[in-house]
């Protein structure tokens, strides 16, 4: 049963990896966005960044569930 402690590992790293990308790619684009609407003219708001969290969180949850699965057959 090595196969899913290496799995569960392996998704629980992905679901960090996410993450953190996660909020690197909802910082850049709220900066990007609030300084559209000052200088550039955007005429969405910079909150509208934040709807970058849910596929990434699906991802996150869809990692952590299949890490309780692997951790269950273990």
């Amino acid at each position: 049963m090595r196969k899913y402690k290496y799995l569960s590992c392996l998704f629980a790293a992905f679901a960090i990896l996410l993450s953190n990308i996660m909020c690197a790619a909802v910082a850049y684009n709220y900066c990007t966005l609030q300084w559209g609407g000052q200088y550039a003219g955007y005429s969405a708001p910079a909150d509208t960044a934040f709807l970058l969290c849910i596929p990434y969180g699906m991802g996150i949850i869809i990692c952590m569930i299949l890490v309780w699965v692997f951790i269950k057959k273990r």
